[in-house]
């Protein structure tokens, strides 16, 4: 089956060691049970090549027997070996024992990265602690591009990349980099400061712990739009993020611990960041519909002022009734049945004619409304005085022309002397003395 075989690729790699090392018995033992788990064409030569090998003695066999039962020692040594010359010839192993190439220059960034401390995030990206945003993205993007293990095959390569995420993980978020910046720690570390908003959040409950948490190699694809393929961190991490939440769970030393992966926690919190924002955008104008409500409410709870009874200063159908003021007696005209019912008006005008004020004297609403009257009437009478005197200045002028050559000297006396009809009925009034 095809889901197994993973485990006859194992069954056939400690197969070829046992062989390699003369063990023939054992090796024809995991060889057949390679096959028997899944049936690949390096295990059937593999068992070809060990049943025309002849046996051992006994001798060797006890002490093939003896390397099987404690494999760590020559394991550890024939590892040993094959890594120093590995890195001497510029290569490494990576997983499943695969040799993966780097260059001088990578090692050199692998050693530079792993030098600074953990906690070293400007020293690790090689940036000053006065950076701008676009020089953090753009140190990550170099950096991680030289150190994905997918690229370097340098040792330690896996280590120095999962620094460099985590540098830029924290300084890319404003409210970590100035927790960081103030405290020097790790701000998601629980000993190293508060944890921003927008970070992982822990809780605990009843010795259950839950962590939310993003993998440097979730932040690669992220940043770099999915890339870097199914390197050693490939695999779920870069399949599955953008499309929802991925939870994982294992029981350690700190009780039962879930992870979540996945951008949708991150994207909460910017909407709920642009809600505020535009809320506080939008407060000045609250505050200023609240201002004019609180300012028109003295208005909602009064009675508005009744208006004044129309009138006319000529008599016509719908205005017949007349009457004259008492200061100046200037004639106008009301309709009678408007003017009588006026709430102020009307009441004054029924006490004054049932004899009931002091004297006859009108009331003060009555009083108001005829002042009101006299200074129309006034207004006009002074616009047209002045209009009729502007007119005969013009034509005395004409009359005298250019340094009074030719001029009728008589003709100019008689304009001068010109009565203003206006201007005579405000001296008639009272209003001026004196025009010309």
């Amino acid at each position: 089956m095809e889901s197994n075989k993973d485990e006859a690729l194992r069954c056939f790699a400690i197969a070829q060691k046992h062989f390699d090392a003369g063990n023939i018995p054992s090796a024809r033992k995991f060889c057949q049970k390679s096959i028997s788990l899944f049936e690949t064409s390096q295990a059937l030569k593999l068992l070809t090549s060990i049943n025309a090998t002849p046996e051992p003695s006994s001798s060797s066999t006890a002490q093939a027997s003896a390397t099987e039962a404690h494999p760590s020692a020559s394991g550890t040594k024939q590892r040993s070996q094959r890594s120093t010359a590995s890195t001497a010839n510029g290569t490494a192993s990576g997983i499943n024992g695969e040799k993966r190439d780097y260059t001088p220059e990578q090692h050199a960034t692998v050693k530079r990265v792993r030098a600074c401390k953990v906690t070293e995030y400007y020293e690790i990206l090689g940036l000053k602690k006065d950076c701008e945003e676009a020089d953090i993205k753009k140190a990550y993007r170099k950096l991680a591009l030289a150190l994905h293990p997918d690229k370097n095959g340098a040792p330690n390569a896996d280590e120095a990349f999962k620094s460099v995420s985590k540098a830029f993980q924290v300084l890319s978020d404003p409210q970590k980099r100035a927790s960081y910046d103030r405290s020097g720690a790790d701000p998601e570390s629980r000993f190293g400061g508060m944890s921003s908003p927008s970070g992982p959040s822990m809780n605990t409950f009843s010795g259950a712990t839950f962590e939310g948490e993003i993998s440097p190699e979730e932040l690669f694809n992220m940043f770099f739009g999915g890339g870097g393929g199914g390197g050693p961190f490939g695999g779920p991490f870069g399949a599955t993020f953008g499309r929802g939440q991925v939870f994982s769970a294992s029981f350690g030393p700190r009780g039962f611990t879930t992870t979540r992966m996945g951008g949708q926690p991150r994207a909460r919190n910017a909407q709920v960041n642009e809600r505020r924002s535009l809320l506080l955008q939008l407060l000045p104008l609250f505050i200023l519909f609240g201002i004019s409500l609180l300012s028109a409410l003295p208005s909602l709870f009064t009675t508005p002022p009744v208006p004044d009874p129309r009138y006319s200063f000529h008599g016509t159908r719908a205005y017949s009734v007349e009457r004259k003021t008492e200061r100046l007696g200037i004639r106008y005209f009301v309709n009678g049945p408007e003017f009588t019912k006026h709430p102020v008006i009307g009441a004054e005008m029924a006490r004054e004619k049932a004899g009931q004020t002091k004297g006859q004297q009108r009331g003060p609403g009555l009083v108001k409304f005829e002042g009101a009257v006299e200074q129309a009437y006034t207004q006009d009478l002074y616009l047209q005085c002045q209009r009729g005197i502007d007119r005969r200045e013009r034509r005395k002028e004409a009359e005298v022309g250019v340094f009074g050559i030719g001029t009728d000297w008589e003709k100019v006396r008689q304009i001068e002397q010109e009565k203003v009809e206006a201007c005579e009925e405000l001296k008639r009034l009272g209003v001026l003395k004196d025009v010309d």
